[in-house]
């Protein structure tokens, strides 16, 4: 029997799965092929499309709302091992009390340095406001949908976790000008190229040049904490806390692995998704091959690894305390049309407030829609 899946463009999002089908067949006779889109087309591309040319979609969580509303996906059973949840991260493929997808990959938003440079690491956002703050010698991904992910954790650091605000606001206007104005800061302190950087290619400067020593949020990747993968790794820290917080609330990020509803041998394809996210899989074959588990007791039993401990230890805090962006329907459309406008904030120098009323005026267009 052969099986299809669609992932995603890059080494953590396609070895780990192929490899891991590689053994599945070995073990079973069963095939699992697949293909792979780019990061972007990840974040947007519509499940449903994907859905009717293959068995597998390995996807982000906030699709759920739109995938319950298609019903692109089969529901599957709940996961029965609740304590092997990272983060959240299987409840955040739950959606009107079915699961869509389960867990395969978990991320979060990180710092990471490069602690051979010896420069010094940043406790609080408010170290980026201060005069010397060049000294940490920052490079952010300010590629408009990090910048406003970036905008929201920073919102939830200060305890406000429960957006939208109201039916007016999406965040509240002090928090969300406390944001913007951090964002505007880490731009300031960069090249204007931030605005087309993603968390691989700010990684990839980290780890192959010595011009910037750290990234203070950026969606963790464990290749680049590997020695070998590139030639500087990094290590993994806590994100900063906001001043009088005392937990960093980055955004939970990561993949599912779901079933398209047309597949022709669901059971099958049931037996493989619950296969591929079961610890022995995820501490064995999935992590050897550049993967990067969702499997709680494979982050603890990780920490002692001296090849990805900068990852699974300097991170784990910040992914154990990370909360779960909006997944209802209207989501997604409200993030494509606020990402459209986000670079004209950073390059046409538009004030906070004047910005903030634009988001809201984006986000009540899209509650009156739904």
């Amino acid at each position: 029997m052969k099986l299809t899946g669609m992932t995603w463009d890059h080494p953590r999002g396609f070895d780990p799965v192929v490899a891991a089908s590689r053994a599945y067949a070995a073990e079973t006779g069963v095939e699992v092929i697949w293909d792979k889109r780019s990061l972007q087309a990840f974040a947007d591309a519509p499940i449903a499309d994907l859905a009717a040319r293959y068995d597998f979609i390995v996807l982000d969580h906030p699709h759920v709302g739109q995938i319950a509303e298609t019903g692109a996906l089969l529901p599957l059973p709940v996961p029965g091992d609740a304590s092997a949840s990272l983060g959240g991260s299987a409840e955040s493929y739950l959606w009107q009390g079915k699961c869509w997808a389960y867990a395969v990959d978990a991320a979060c938003q990180m710092a990471a340095h490069r602690p051979d440079l010896g420069a010094p690491l940043p406790r609080l956002w408010e170290d980026f406001l201060s005069g010397d703050a060049a000294r940490f010698r920052p490079l952010t991904p300010l590629l408009p949908v990090d910048a406003f992910d970036m905008l929201m954790t920073l919102v939830a650091g200060r305890g406000e976790v429960d957006m939208p605000r109201d039916g007016r606001h999406f965040v509240s206007p002090e928090n969300g000008e406390y944001a913007l104005r951090v964002l505007r800061a880490l731009y300031r302190l960069g090249p204007d190229e931030q605005v087309e950087m993603n968390p691989i290619t700010v990684l990839e400067a980290l780890t192959t040049g010595d011009e910037f020593a750290c990234s203070p949020c950026l969606f963790g990747y464990v290749n680049y904490a590997r020695p070998g993968f590139r030639p500087h790794p990094v290590r993994y820290f806590d994100l900063p806390l906001c001043a009088g917080a005392s937990l960093p609330r980055a955004i939970l990020g990561g993949a599912g692995i779901g079933v398209s509803a047309r597949t022709r041998a669901p059971e099958e394809a049931l037996r493989f998704a619950q296969w591929i996210t079961s610890e022995p899989v995820q501490s064995g074959v999935y992590l050897d091959n550049n993967g990067q588990p969702a499997n709680r007791h494979t982050w603890l039993a990780q920490q002692g690894n001296a090849d990805v401990a900068g990852f699974f230890q300097g991170g784990f805090h910040t992914i154990d305390n990370a909360w779960t962006r909006p997944r209802a329907p209207w989501f997604l459309g409200f993030v494509d049309e606020v990402c459209a406008i986000m670079p004209e904030f950073f390059r046409k120098a538009i004030p906070e407030d004047v910005f903030l009323t634009r988001i809201d005026a984006l986000y009540q267009h899209h509650l009156q829609e739904a």
